[in-house]
């Protein structure tokens, strides 16, 4: 029989991202982040004058982001012990919403922070390449964390089968993000999710 899978997001599931960003949106742009709105479309403003960010601009701003500054990006508490844990009895792979072009980059970036696993990139919903990493793997269960709800709608979708996990680890964001609702739990915090995790890969 093969092993089980997890799918596992990147930014505020196993490295802080927004709270990175945020600095540098002001250190450089004088941007400001809402962490309270819970929504990053709208969450930039200029420091300035208050104005919302042109919609236009904010993913511009991001891969500049990603392009130059991943350097700051830490580890969420307790991620590399639960992978550490979780690999002894499933395969892992983290699928990840940016271009093709910062694959090595985020590649690079895990192994410095010492997480050693697949890593496919992604553009839109995260459904159909979830089904077919689990078709590729043959899993035998297979598990999917994210923090945006759009992604667990997708894999609902798509790939029904697989328990979804929906996890926000910035602890200033996690308020004014509601659970999703395809989400089978909303759990913010390693120690907790890895236990949740391995009852259902291991079908306890």
């Amino acid at each position: 029989m093969n092993r089980p899978l997890l799918i596992t997001d990147c930014d505020e599931v196993l490295l802080h991202m927004v709270s990175h960003f945020d600095a540098w949106l002001g250190e450089v742009h004088d941007i400001r982040f809402a962490f309270e709105t819970g929504s990053f479309g709208s969450a930039m403003t200029h420091r300035v004058s208050g104005e919302q960010v042109a919609e236009d601009r904010v993913w511009p701003l991001l891969e500049e982001f990603f392009r130059g500054e991943m350097h700051r990006q830490t580890l969420v508490p307790g991620a590399l012990e639960a992978l550490g844990r979780i690999a002894e009895v499933a395969d892992i792979v983290i699928l990840t919403n940016i271009g093709d072009q910062a694959h090595s980059w985020r590649v690079e970036q895990l192994e410095r922070h010492g997480i050693r696993h697949e890593v496919v990139c992604n553009r839109g919903g995260k459904g159909i390449p979830a089904r077919a990493i689990v078709d590729r793997f043959g899993a035998s269960r297979a598990a999917f964390v994210d923090d945006l709800p759009v992604h667990h709608a997708s894999v609902a979708k798509h790939a029904p089968d697989v328990h979804r996990l929906h996890m926000v680890a910035e602890p200033r964001l996690a308020p004014a993000v509601p659970p999703a609702e395809d989400a089978h739990a909303r759990i913010d915090d390693w120690p907790t999710a890895c236990q949740w995790l391995l009852d259902r890969l291991e079908d306890r």
